[in-house]
């Protein structure tokens, strides 16, 4: 056939000369992966290239080019074409298979990953973003952290004891009303971050922060893991003066333990965009994989990262 189907998301690959072929939309290693082993099992010991459109976690393009034979591993080369401002497709809107976690480890090496447009345009750059001025329940306070993706540290606060409401969101960028997609293209300096309402009578900041460092790698900058991106980055967004004061100190009790430097961002707390309904409370909800984990108070189960 002149197009074959690879089965993941209903793309198509385009024949364009003996055995060369190209995308007709944007795709993933994974699908080009996926392609390679169909059109394997079709050939007859014959070279196979397919030529994909791949972006770098810095936006820029490249063309990978896959060569390979019925009985032969994979070659891989790489070449540049314009740039084009893209960022990755959120994790609700492609299948399972696409998105596990080992298949997005085995992406992240190359730095490759399905894109598409930006939904931010110039209307909405470039907005001074004040202090966040929603009001915490009467008797609560309000923490703001960024450890990585934010699914994980949710699960982490809700399981604290005096903590009464936890949300993921968006804040420290300069975008009004930032989408998950806007966040994760790296274009609107959004950190992921969880807003945790807290009674200070039965908890303290300081015992939040300990769950905070706990929580992630303070040293690694703009990563989490193999989640990687400016989205990631460790902070630490205070909303008094005293929340300042113990989270500095704080910091300086663990550059002692550490024998890296921890890069930490300590600033004050910026307007809070509140995440998809469907990345709050993600984990304890099911996550990816429908396997519920527990929200008690007091539960020290590892937590997975992607349910």
């Amino acid at each position: 056939n002149n197009s074959i189907a690879n089965g993941c998301g209903n793309k198509k690959l385009e024949q364009g000369g003996r055995n060369q072929f190209t995308t007709n939309t944007s795709a993933s290693l994974c699908d080009y992966v996926f392609c390679i082993r169909q059109l394997k099992k079709k050939s007859q010991n014959c070279p196979i290239t397919l030529e994909c459109p791949i972006s770098t976690r810095n936006g820029e393009m490249l063309i990978l080019k896959i060569t390979t034979t019925t009985n032969s591993s994979l070659l891989l080369s790489l070449s540049k074409i314009p740039f084009i401002k893209i960022l990755p497709i959120s994790p609700f809107q492609s299948s399972q298979k696409m998105n596990s976690p080992r298949m997005s480890s085995w992406l992240n090496k190359f730095g490759f990953g399905a894109r598409t447009e930006s939904s931010i345009d110039s209307s909405s750059s470039e907005i001074p973003q004040g202090p966040d001025h929603d009001v915490p329940d009467p008797g609560q306070q309000f923490a703001q952290f960024g450890a990585g993706c934010f699914w994980g540290v949710e699960l982490a606060y809700q399981r604290v004891t005096g903590v009464t409401k936890t949300e993921a969101g968006y804040s420290q960028g300069f975008v009004h009303n930032p989408r998950y997609e806007d966040v994760c293209s790296g274009t609107s300096n959004h950190s992921e971050v969880v807003r945790v309402q807290y009674d200070p009578n039965e908890c303290s900041y300081e015992s939040l922060l300990d769950v905070f460092w706990a929580r992630h790698d303070p040293t690694t900058l703009n990563r989490q893991g193999n989640d990687v991106g400016t989205q990631y980055r460790s902070g630490i967004y205070f909303y008094t003066p005293e929340q300042e004061k113990a989270a500095l100190e704080s910091q300086d009790r663990q550059q002692k333990i550490l024998n890296r430097k921890i890069i930490t961002e300590i600033l004050p707390a910026k307007k809070f965009y509140r995440a998809e309904e469907g990345h709050q409370q993600y984990l304890a909800k099911g996550g990816r994989f429908g396997s519920k984990q527990s929200a008690g108070k007091g539960c020290n189960d590892p937590i997975r990262c992607y349910g």
